[in-house]
Formats: structure tokens, sequence, C-alpha cells
């Protein structure tokens, strides 16, 4: 009884108090006549008037004043804001949040300095912004995320707010990095058919080699652990076992924030062996068709790929008549008893479109005009998936983009129309290559050449190249416009001066070739070009020293100075999946030039072919063969300075460059008017690389020679004159280009041979 007689004179005084307040709070309504601020520092006058609700001349009341108060707080300006009335005057007083002035970091080696401005920048936080403790807060978690997302766990973010004058605070960003988390444990359980070693050797992610400092595989990754699982699956899905489950995948976290482990836990499952396929659904009435692209093959082992290749065959298929929207759907029939399973293929083509419009995305510098002359797909024409698909590997093809890509989007109210969005993604097109070579005889030779292949995002290319070394002094100059007509006919011009000699004093006789060539290139197929030219050469031979006697005969037939009108003729055919990593594809390619005019009458072809064959995800052999013959013509002998040489990178490595072949009494060499070389390689990614291909190991085997003309037209190779090498070498895909060093031993030489044991070039795959 007493403690409610308590409670009840407790809530009396308090509901006195109450109404007490709001009776010294309220204020009665009145006509505004003049509205002041006070406080402000560096905020506009005008930037509170435009946010109050109330304007000189309306009724103010209570509700309008709380209005006002959180209108204003709302700009996130004011730390405090309040409101005064003094007679028909309202003073609106407020407090300024500080501004921030400067934000450093202290202790980050991981992230550049502007990575983690714009980090901040993101939450709000920036330089001239106004501090807020909060957005403070945000900033701390953001950078720890920025640290986590790079495998440093153990990452701790102090910050220090430091006031200086004029209401404005310096902020720093103390960062303890600690080391990052590697991955000290991967377990796979639950595996019975495959070995836990071999299911981890499928992985990117790894315990650490002596090479992780370069390939961060023992670096945790959400998204590399994510694309690991896929290849886990798919090699299950791809020798039967139709229902391989990942049940669970556990990452901890030791205490000390460094060492990660991680747990697979999978269900293998059964194998499965494909009893029979049928088709299912609408195609067309071309059955038959369809069932020529089937790749998957009864009494066979179930495999997921053979199954995803034939679903995008038939939905390409079906893109080919228009079908842009078709459906096919693998349903298997499973017979857990016997453990086969039936697959039934179910197509609905849903409905035939034609294109709308072609829109070009995310080409900054090149032009819209480079990307669109690639495509065979019209707009205003049928849907037609391989004119698409040859449209996206066209530009593709051009090599300024580092990711092409296609999409297509249903036209909103008109169902049998789409647009195709190409997305491009531009890379630098500017490439570099260097070479270096070093001998007791001609000391360090270096080569240089620069090439633009998209000049000002024309489509046009312009290139040099210098070689400085003191026998072999080369300057070209060269542009080539890819649509010099609307048809895709080529136009390339060639300028060049070149001076060689046997050593670097003046006094040794010289050669000097200047010239230059207009050629065009003309597309027959859409992987076939066939190239025709002509040109003007004029080459001197300067009297000195060690004037070889085939130099001097040469002369005494047609001069000193002797010119030519070469006319080429060349053919091209070039599949490779990357110009400069290539794992699977052919090159091809043959020119021949005809001197039909001048002192100097010959003919002479050159034929290269390179075959890539995947071994497996990590191995990859290669083949290369190059074949060149020369034959005088018109009765005059072969000029001596188109003579083939052999020897170094793209030749027989282990050979110092151009010196293989015929030589004269003093040495110098004079190549051969016939050329042969063949190289073999094996690729494999470095050891501790894991399966990174832009570092790679390889072995080879090099064979090659530089004959004489023996009067017939055969390549006439003489096993007699063949040199050969071994050895092993690094490729390496830089930031210039892809690097080439090799380390070689010559198998067969002879004594007058020029021995390089080490040779490099930048800008070569072979």
């Amino acid at each position: 009884m007493q403690f409610n007689r308590f409670c009840l004179r407790t809530l009396s005084a308090l509901t006195v108090l109450m109404f007490a307040a709001q009776s010294a709070w309220a204020v009665n309504p009145f006509t505004v006549r003049d509205i002041r601020i006070e406080g402000l520092q560096r905020v506009e006058p005008g930037t509170v008037f435009v946010s109050l609700p109330l304007r000189v001349g309306d009724t103010y009341n209570d509700d309008k004043g709380s209005a006002a108060i959180r209108s204003l707080f709302g700009l996130g300006l004011f730390k405090d804001v309040r409101i005064d009335v003094n007679g028909d005057v309202l003073v609106i007083v407020v407090e300024e949040r500080p501004t921030v002035a400067n934000v450093e970091f202290v202790g980050t080696k991981e992230f550049d300095k502007d990575v983690l401005v714009k980090a901040l920048r993101d939450v709000g936080l920036a330089d001239g912004r106004p501090f807020d403790k909060a957005q403070l807060d945000r900033a701390e978690q953001e950078l720890k995320r920025q640290y986590i997302n790079r495998s440093l766990y153990a990452a701790q973010v102090v910050s220090t707010v430091t006031p200086i004058e004029r209401n404005r605070v310096n902020l720093t960003f103390t960062v303890s990095e600690g080391e990052p988390a590697k991955i000290s444990d991967i377990r796979i359980v639950g595996n019975k058919v495959f070995d836990e070693s071999t299911l981890r050797g499928l992985f990117d992610l790894d315990t650490g080699g002596w090479l992780s400092w370069y390939t961060k595989s023992n670096r945790y990754s959400r998204a590399k652990l994510n694309a690991d699982i896929e290849t886990l699956r798919s090699y299950y899905l791809t020798r039967g076992f139709l229902e391989f489950k990942i049940e669970s995948t556990q990452v901890a976290i030791l205490p000390n924030k460094t060492d990660i482990g991680i747990t697979i836990n999978v269900t293998e499952g059964e194998r499965f062996v494909v009893s029979s396929v049928k088709l299912a659904g609408n195609y067309l009435d071309k059955d038959d068709e369809f069932k020529a692209l089937v790749s998957i093959r009864p009494g066979q082992a179930y495999n997921g790929d053979d199954v995803t290749k034939t679903t995008k065959a038939f939905t390409d298929y079906f893109g080919n008549f228009g079908y842009a929207f078709a459906r096919i759907e693998a349903k298997p029939e499973i017979d857990r008893v016997n453990n086969r399973v039936a697959l039934v293929l179910q197509a609905n083509p849903s409905r035939r479109a034609y294109v709308r419009k072609i829109n070009i995305a995310g080409n900054t510098r090149t032009r819209d005009v480079v990307v669109r002359r690639e495509f065979r797909q019209l707009e205003s024409s049928w849907y037609d998936g391989d004119k698409i698909r040859l449209s996206r590997d066209r530009v593709d093809r051009l090599g300024y983009f580092g990711e092409v890509s296609i999409e297509t989007q249903e036209v909103p109210g008109s169902p049998d129309q789409v647009d195709l969005t190409i997305n491009v993604t531009e890379k630098p097109t500017g490439s570099l290559t260097l070479g270096a070579g070093y001998s007791s005889g001609d000391g360090l030779g270096l080569s240089f050449g620069l090439k633009q292949d998209n000049a000002l995002g024309s489509g046009n290319s312009l290139g040099i190249q210098v070689n400085t070394s003191k026998i072999n002094r080369v300057i070209v100059l060269n542009t080539t416009d890819p649509y010099f007509t609307a048809d895709g006919v080529s136009r390339t011009i060639d300028l060049y001066h070149k001076t060689s000699s046997p050593y670097q004093d003046q006094s040794y006789y010289q050669l000097i070739t200047t010239g230059g060539s207009l050629r065009f290139g003309v597309p027959f197929t859409e992987t076939d070009t066939v190239f025709f030219g002509a040109g003007i050469e004029e080459t001197t031979i300067v009297p000195g020293t060690l004037l070889p006697t085939t130099y001097m005969i040469y002369a005494n037939e047609f001069g000193y100075s002797s010119s030519s009108v070469p006319f080429t003729a060349g053919w091209a055919r070039d599949n490779r999946d990357s110009a400069l990593a290539p794992t699977s594809g052919r090159l091809q390619r043959a020119n021949a030039e005809w001197s039909f005019a001048g002192d100097s009458r010959y003919l002479r072809a050159v034929y290269q072919y390179q075959q890539y064959v995947p071994l497996s995800k990590k191995y990859t052999a290669a083949f290369n063969a190059e074949a060149g013959w020369g034959q005088a013509s018109g009765g005059r002998s072969y000029p001596v300075f188109k003579n083939f040489y052999g020897g170094g990178l793209g030749s027989v490595r282990g050979f110092q460059q151009g010196s293989l072949g015929p030589q004269d009494l003093s040495g110098s060499v004079l190549g051969g008017s016939r050329k042969f070389n063949a190289n073999v390689e094996v690729l494999t990614p470095f050891p501790g690389a894991g399966n990174d291909r832009t570092l790679r190991l390889y072995g080879f085997f090099d064979i090659g020679m530089i004959g004489g003309d023996d009067g017939g037209l055969a390549i006439n190779v003489d096993a007699a004159s063949l040199r050969s090498s071994t050895g092993v070498g690094i490729s390496w895909i830089s930031p210039v280009g892809p690097l080439r060093l090799a380390f070689a031993k010559p198998l067969r030489k002879f004594d007058s041979d020029r021995i390089q044991s080490m040779q490099f070039q930048i800008g070569t795959s072979f």
C-alpha cells in the first residue's frame, strides 16, 4: 500500500515537471519579421536559408521550428542547432562540424595511398568534408576490409583526430599490417576414388613454395577458392560422377591470424555410364543436323563437359536461324541399380528475333567505327549466332582490348527484337621489343622496337625498329592502315636503312641497304589473308678490309651499287588461342619475293609453321618449323645480300644471332640461299608458380642449317651442315611483352661457330 502511494506521488511530480517544461519551451504563433543566423564559420548563409522551411512573413509555430531543426541537421554540416525567439525575430544558432583538413596514413606498405584515399572517399571521409565520428568508425572498418581482401587478417587500424585552427581536424590512420595470412593446410575429406594429392594438384591455391613471394598462391582468396572448387567439381563430373557434391567448405583462421586451414568435404557418389541420348522438343525439323552436334557418346562415362558442349552447340545452332532465346535442358534419367544414365535433350527454340541496334560500350579511346567495321552481324537483320560469334572474335583479334563480350537485351514491347551491346575493355596497344646478345667478337648488341597498333584510336599502326649491334645497324619505319578500303583491304608502307659490317672498325667493308615498299592485304576468307605489293631497294657495297670474294665477284658483275624492284606476295592463317602465350592452335604464313627489274633479279620465299598442343592443364607442347629458299633469275647471279642467316632465338639457340652458314677465309659469315630450322618445346608453369601461365619454364631442342645454292628448287637440307642444341629457358609475360631467356648447349657444332650460351629477347613467342 505504501509502495503504491509512493509511485502515485512520483508520477504526479513527473507530470507537473513535464507540463512546466512544455509551457516554458512552447512559443505562441507569430509572423516572422526577420531571420538571423549565428555561429557560421565556413558554411555560406545561403546554404542555411535554402534549407529552412520558413521565410520572412511566414507564421512561426513549434511544428515549423522542429522541422527547421531537422532540416538543418540533415545537411550533415552542424554538430548542434537551436532556435531562439527574440520578439518576432528568429535567431538560428548553429555549431559547425569540424572540417577534415588532411588525411595521412602511417605504416601502410601493402597499398598505395591513392587506393586507401579512394576507399575512404567512398564512405564519405575526404579532405574538405565535414568530420563525423560515425564516418571515422566506418572508415576504420573499410580499411580493415581492404586488408582482409589481401589476406592480412592481423592488420590493426588506429585513427587519431588532431584539432587545428579554424575548426579543422587532421586525421591520421596508423596501420599495423602484420604478416599476411597464408594457407598452412588444405584437406579434402570424403574422397575415395582419387587420392588427395591428385585433387590438390588441380588447385591454384596451395600451401606455398619457394616462389610463393611472386605467385602469392598460398594467400587465401575466396574468389580463387571458389574457382578451385569448380575445377574440382568439373574433374569429377567429366569422369562419370554425376552426383558428385561439395558438402561443405570450411575456412579456419588460427588465433595468430596468419595461418589458414581449408577443409573441403565431398561426396563422390557412383560413377555413371551414358546409356542413351534422346532429343525431345522442337528442333525445327532439323533433327539429323542437331544429332550431328551431339558430342555425348553412349557407352562412355558421363562427361559434364560433353553435356555443356552439346547444349551450347544446340543453342548456337538455333541462333544461326534467328532464335536468340532458345533453351536447351539436359534431363538425366538415372538408373542407380545399373549405374547408367539416359540423357534427354529438351529443346524450346522460343521465338525468332532480329537485331534492332548494335551498341558499343567501354571504348574510351578507340573510335566506334574501328569496332563496328569488324561486325558481320548487321542492324535490322535477322539474329545470326554465327555472325555474332565471328564479330566478337574479329574484334578480339584486333588486339586493342583486354576483354570483349557481347550482351543480348530484349527490346521492351517488341518480343521479336533484340539489341546487342559489345562491351570492350581497352588495354595499352603500344608494344616494346628488346633484344640483347653478348659475344667476345661483337660485344653487346641491343635491338629495340616500338609499335603503336591503335594510333590515336584510329586502328592504324605505326612502328619503328632499331638495332645497335656493332656489325648490324638497322632502322625501320612502317605504318599500316587495316581498312585502306571499306572492304577491309589493308595497306602497309615500309621505309628502311640497314648497315652491316663484320667489325665495328670503319676500315672494314660495309653493306648499306636503303629502300621502301608498299603492300596490300586482301581478306579472302574470315581466316585467310593474301598479301601483295612492290618496293624499290638499293644496296651499296662499301669496299674495305676483308671484303668477301663473293661480294667482290658480285660487284664486278653489277657494280658496287645495285638496285632491285621486288614484287611480294604472301598468305597467313592464324587460329592460335593467344598471340602472347599460346597453348593450342596453329599459325601458318608464307611470303614470296620476286625482283623482276633492276640490277638484281631473284626469287626468294619463306614458309613458317607453328603448332601448339595442350598435353594437360599444365603442360604444352610447341613445334615450330621454318624454311627459306632463294634462287637467281634472268640469267643473273643470286644477290649475296639476300642470303638467309641463322642462329640465336628464333633459329638455333646457343649460337650467336645470324652466325650460322658458310664463312669466307676471314671468318665473315656469308649466309646462304637455303635455310631450314625446326624447334620443339615443352612448356610448364615455373616450379613453385602453381598453374600461373605468365611465368613458365620450357625445355627445347633446336636443329637448323644455312646452305648454298645447288641450282634446284629443293630446300636441300644438308645433314653435314646441320647444327643442333638443347637447353632450358624461362618465358615471362612481362609488362612490355613476352620475354624469353634461354640457356643452351650446342649438341652439334663446328670449330668456327660462335657460341652464346645465354640469350634473351622480348617480344617473341619462339
